[in-house]
């Protein structure tokens, strides 16, 4: 049975969860339904990812009920502004086929267009007082983002969903968070995401590090499920992707065993602290990206 961790606003949510960056559209139902059916009840995805249709498909398929399941989504940034971020609820959930998000979170701190940003969170704290979604969040906001935010906001995020694996910990972010009471949220957690065009270049495969395989095999696991369970024993949330069947109920069997406190330090000792993925203070283009109405 899956881990529950507790939101600042009392709502429980799933520990694990499944995400689907990356995941091909047509390939996003069946692993939905797979990790379902497997024991998930947490998934994560985002407007941007272009697949938000394909999950709910996946949730329907699995015949459990919508009460069971922790729905997580993400408005891009080209959706952000006020009255955007409301259109970008109403675009979500019809593309889900739900009526209600369980979170729902900024993607980008967008530091250069920061005042859209506040608009757009000043949007989610609306449809959380107005009960259409259960609790609001941020993703790859640094302590400088989250300082600038919580001086303009009236509800302190529940969640804050960084890059974190144990190559790019984030200490000082996962810190920031705490002193809030914002839970970190883990993407990439076991350092699996791999072609971001332009950004770490110098990349080294997480899964194939000496210590974490020594670990694994001390515990006739997985490297996989080892940095899951690293993940977890720290009090975060962690979303692991992927599309096959067989590794979506392999990352989902870490709930049974656990790392000594020797065996954190050691894979808290592999932190480089170079990120995969882009920094969140640098405009992409893709910033401009206009999400479907359909």
């Amino acid at each position: 049975m899956s881990q529950q961790l507790l939101l600042n606003n009392g709502i429980p949510m799933p520990a694990l969860g499944l995400g689907v960056f990356q995941s091909p559209p047509e390939e996003t139902a069946a692993a939905v339904e797979a990790a379902l059916i497997a024991g998930y009840r947490h998934i994560d995805t985002a407007a941007a990812y272009g697949n938000e249709r394909q999950v709910g498909d996946g949730i329907r398929r699995s015949g459990i009920d919508r009460g069971e399941i922790f729905i997580e989504t993400k408005v891009w940034v080209s959706d952000y502004g006020y009255g955007e971020t409301l259109h970008a609820f109403e675009k979500a959930t019809r593309k889900l086929g739900v009526d209600r998000i369980d979170l729902l979170i900024l993607h980008q701190p967008a530091p250069d267009r920061f005042d859209r940003t506040i608009a757009a969170y000043r949007a989610l704290q609306q449809l959380l007082a107005d009960g259409k979604v259960r609790s609001i969040g941020v993703s790859n906001f640094m302590r400088h983002h989250l300082t600038d935010l919580l001086a303009q906001a009236d509800v302190v995020p529940a969640v804050n969903q960084i890059e974190l694996h144990p190559y790019f910990a984030q200490p000082d972010v996962q810190k920031a968070n705490a002193e809030h009471g914002i839970l970190t949220q883990a993407w990439s957690p076991i350092g699996g995401i791999t072609f971001y065009p332009g950004w770490g270049e110098d990349r080294r495969n997480v899964l194939q590090d000496p210590v974490i395989a020594g670990i694994a095999a001390a515990h006739g696991r997985t490297p996989a499920q080892v940095m899951l369970r690293w993940q977890l024993q720290h009090g975060r949330s962690a979303i692991p992707k992927s599309t096959n069947p067989g590794r979506i109920a392999e990352n989902f069997a870490v709930f049974d065993f656990d790392l000594t406190a020797e065996q954190l330090a050691s894979i808290d000792a592999l932190d480089t602290g170079v990120r995969n993925g882009p920094d969140p203070d640098v405009p992409r283009p893709l910033f401009e990206r206009v999400i479907p109405e359909d």
